[in-house]
């Protein structure tokens, strides 16, 4: 059976209905300076001032995949991407591994989409030094380890057909990326820090609103006709991402909302304020969801996320305003002792 943990916020909002995106996911911490400037105007200031950064919307076109074995398999991995739990979920045709989820629930579009988790620039950023871990990885192997978190599953040997697969196809999707070359839109937009903590109470009537027709009253996602994966994806309870995925970091979960939530947002025509969209990461993330041990994570605690809500941390403060901020503070802490 699995693990639950629960938020002692959640247990006073049990009976609560609501709900909202598509979320879990393999993304990069928190930079010390990736919250300043507003969210979506930053990133196109940046794209016509600097000529290093490029459009990954360039990158993502899917329509010319190479006939032969070569394109077969960069069509299986996007297809691996698409619907995984197809192929790994409770009742996958290759392995039983994940939770049900698809890698495009985070990764929209199958990770073509800006400012929804790309694919752009994944893979020529690897190999590269994992501050979670303190190890080099590949980028295979970062693959692997969104199963076990973002999925809440088992990791996949990196060895197999499926990941070769799925690499093929990100290589593919990432062909003209150089390494160290800023993408625009290639993640999320990192919204400015607010002055005060982001209120799951808050929260809850955004999700009531906005989010609970497509992912439940309770957020336990609408189940696709074939019964083994989801239309609209849970997003908490047993069958969501883990806490320690990416996605459990507000912060991501913001972002993440902010240019993709609700159906019919986009990085161009946002539907929620800056605020909304942190309350409403702060409720979804208050509510019960698996437990991953992380307690080797971080062996370097000055390079811990600061929205990361699990310590021991480099710093004196709490748990739950790394959890829900404010992050100011905690911020200008970190950069005094830089």
């Amino acid at each position: 059976m699995t693990k639950v943990s629960h938020d002692p916020i959640s247990v006073s909002l049990l009976l609560v209905v609501a709900t909202v995106l598509l979320v879990s996911a393999c993304s990069r911490p928190v930079k010390k300076d990736d919250y300043k400037g507003s969210a979506v105007n930053t990133a196109f200031k940046a794209a016509q001032n600097q000529e290093n950064i490029a459009d990954a919307g360039l990158q993502l076109q899917t329509r010319n995949i190479p006939a032969g074995k070569k394109g077969d398999l960069i069509r299986y991995g996007r297809q691996l991407i698409a619907s995984t739990a197809l192929y790994f979920g409770p009742k996958g045709s290759v392995a039983h591994i994940s939770n049900g989820m698809n890698c495009q629930n985070c990764h929209l579009d199958a990770g073509t989409r800006l400012f929804a988790n790309n694919f752009a620039g994944f893979t020529a950023s690897y190999p590269k030094k994992s501050v979670r871990s303190g190890m080099v990885i590949s980028a295979s192997m970062r693959i692997s380890e969104c199963f076990e978190r973002s999925l809440n599953g088992a990791m996949p040997d990196t060895g197999t057909k499926e990941i070769k697969a799925i690499m093929a196809y990100m290589q593919w999707l990432g062909k003209n990326a150089k390494k160290g070359q800023g993408l625009f839109g290639n993640t999320t937009p990192r919204l400015k820090f607010m002055d005060s903590a982001a209120n799951p109470l808050s929260g809850r009537a955004v999700f009531i609103q906005k989010c609970r027709s497509c992912h439940g009253a309770n957020g336990e996602g609408l189940p696709a006709a074939d019964k083994q994966s989801y239309s609209y994806p849970p997003l908490w309870g047993a069958n969501s991402y883990n806490d320690g995925a990416g996605m459990y970091r507000i912060g991501n979960l913001a972002g993440f909302v902010k240019a993709n939530m609700p159906f019919g947002a986009t990085y161009q025509s946002p539907q929620l304020t800056d605020k909304e969209c942190w309350d409403v990461a702060a409720y979804i993330n208050s509510q019960p969801r698996p437990h991953k041990d992380q307690h080797k994570d971080y062996p370097d605690l000055r390079q811990k996320p600061i929205d990361l809500p699990f310590g021991p941390y480099a710093d004196g403060f709490t748990a739950r305003q790394h959890k829900y901020g404010p992050f100011g503070p905690i911020q200008q802490f970190h950069h005094k002792k830089a």
